[in-house]
């Protein structure tokens, strides 16, 4: 009886064993804020690598850096913090007991579920190595190398089914040499040896050395998310007040403009003149001389923009001259100390907290080549972006740019041919120049009267278009199906080229508008040859 007890016992720890993780994730207190770090070797950078985390050693130097998403930490209180935490969270991966003994080539397409990896020589990964947390996302994976690592060209780990970057680490007893195009994930902790990261490298993780060199080479590489790691929700908005109501205003300055501009809010200046400004290509109230709105909107925007000129900075970026070059921000107060230059594209990265708030201040002017994009992704939104800017503004042709831009004391000279703001631009005290633009000033709640896109004719509302402005797709409801059996839709750009015309013959239909580029639409419902409703649509991509 004893016996067969025992081997119930036995039969069912055999078969809950396999599902214990039996890793523990170490405690890299302050080292986990850093996405590059030596205890003691110069940390250094070639070519243009996009760095989120803190970057630094604590005997050497970091040099060669371009803007970081973090703070640079060489010799001080942090990184001498850092270097004992990361000790212990060295000693903490190298007392763990191992619970499997793979061979030394790692990927080639083979898929690992959690556990500690032991390999007692030095290892190398070639094409992919999957990581399956098998919908486990407290899953640990640990690789204990004892001995260099090594990665084939384009090689990728690749994490499944809820496997989480914050969750992997390895710990090499040897040299790191990450080949260009190589996608790693996970902490790599190098005890008495260098870190390489060749060209192309992407890592969502940490590089981090006991003793010994780091360089990278045009990398991009982030902390992880996850794994308890606070939620970003960047400063506290400034109160735009009635002031929110405009897309282009001076308190003090003539605002002009040539050109066929599109504006979705209100235009005006609270001393001197706005001209040129087409109402039918307006969306909201022209305010062609200072009235009692301007006179408002002046007064709240100075209270906006003391406040967000006092807002304490979370990250200085370091060289604003070289702003933008693919740079990814997240929710931050960021501070440049002198003009900037911005180039090519800048990523906002709200890590899916669409609530998130993005404050970037320029202590000097602001100018952009042709072409730049400030491009929002994972849940950004444009209503939460604010640029305060001490001086000119310059948005050169064709240029992207979101968000509410505070200037003080500059003029917006030039807000070019084929730009789109998804924002507002607004200064204390300058002229603000308009050449053929888009503007849509998303609707912040404030004391005025709401700028969204309403339908030309308030007493046809045949059908309901939403959102709008729209991104990715916009759904058609038709509000009463017994009195619209078929319909069309038919929709114009500012050319009045028609670039789209649907039948609508449900209550519901829902449009892919991937496709469409930013900017100002008309359309049209067509019922039995007859036009029954017509609207502007505004595209925000």
């Amino acid at each position: 009886m004893i016996k067969n007890v025992l081997y119930s016992i036995v039969a069912v720890l055999l078969l809950i064993i396999p599902s214990v993780n039996f890793a523990q994730v170490p405690n890299l207190g302050t080292a986990a804020d850093f996405v590059l770090f030596s205890t003691d070797g110069a940390v250094s950078n070639t070519g243009i690598s996009q760095l989120t985390g803190n970057v630094g050693t604590n005997n050497g130097s970091s040099t060669n850096f371009g803007n970081v998403n973090g703070v640079m930490h060489d010799g001080d209180g942090e990184s001498a913090q850092c270097a004992t935490d990361l000790l212990i969270a060295y000693n903490q991966l190298n007392d763990t007991t191992p619970t499997f003994f793979p061979a030394p080539l790692l990927g080639n397409g083979d898929t690992l579920t959690a556990g500690v990896y032991s390999i007692s020589e030095a290892s190398t990964l070639n094409l992919n190595l999957i990581l399956d947390a098998e919908e486990d996302p407290n899953a640990v994976f640990v690789f204990q190398i004892d001995g260099s690592l090594s990665t084939g060209a384009d090689s990728k780990v690749k994490l499944i089914n809820e496997a989480l970057a914050c969750n992997v680490f390895w710990k090499v007893e040897g040299l790191v040499d990450m080949a260009s195009g190589t996608s790693m994930k996970g902490t790599v902790i190098a005890n008495n040896a260098a870190i390489e990261m060749n060209t192309g490298v992407t890592l969502e993780g940490r590089a981090l050395s006991i003793a010994g060199a780091i360089t990278v080479d045009g990398v991009l590489a982030y902390t992880p998310i996850g794994c308890g790691s606070p939620i970003l929700n960047g400063p506290i908005a400034p109160e735009l007040g009635s002031a929110a109501c405009y897309a282009i205003f001076s308190s003090d300055g003539d605002v002009t403009n040539t050109g066929i501009t599109n504006i979705t809010g209100d235009v005006g200046t609270n001393v001197g003149s706005t001209t040129g400004y087409d109402p039918l290509l307006v969306n909201g109230t022209i305010h062609p001389i200072p009235d009692g709105s301007t006179a408002q909107a002046a007064s709240d925007l100075l209270v906006a923009y003391n406040y967000i000129n006092t807002l304490p900075y979370d990250i200085e970026l370091l060289y604003p001259e070289q702003f933008g070059n693919s740079l990814v921000l997240t929710p931050h107060t960021y501070l440049m100390g002198g003009a900037a230059t911005f180039t090519d594209t800048l990523f906002l990265n709200a890590q899916g907290n669409a609530d998130a708030v993005f404050v970037i201040q320029i202590n000097g002017a602001l100018t952009t080549s042709t072409y730049s994009v400030v491009k929002m992704i994972n849940e950004a939104q444009a209503k939460n972006v604010y640029w305060k800017i001490e001086g000119a503004v310059e948005i050169n042709n064709y240029s992207t740019f979101c968000g509410t831009i505070i200037g003080n004391n500059g003029a917006l000279g030039a807000i070019n041919t084929g730009v789109v703001l998804n924002g507002r631009a607004l200064t204390t005290v300058g002229a603000i120049t308009t050449t053929a633009i888009t503007a849509v000033a998303e609707m912040i709640p404030g004391n005025c009267e709401t700028v969204s896109v309403q339908s030309d004719d308030p007493h046809t509302d045949a059908v309901t278009i939403y959102p709008n402005p729209l991104s990715t797709s916009m759904t058609i409801r038709v509000n009463n199906i017994s009195k619209i059996k078929t319909s069309e839709l038919r929709i114009f750009n500012v050319a009045g080229v028609e670039i789209i015309n649907m039948p609508i013959t449900q209550e519901l239909t829902i449009l892919e508008t991937a496709n469409l580029t930013s900017g100002l639409l008309f359309y049209k419902v067509i019922n039995n040859g007859n036009t029954i409703q017509s609207g502007k649509l505004v595209v925000q991509q």
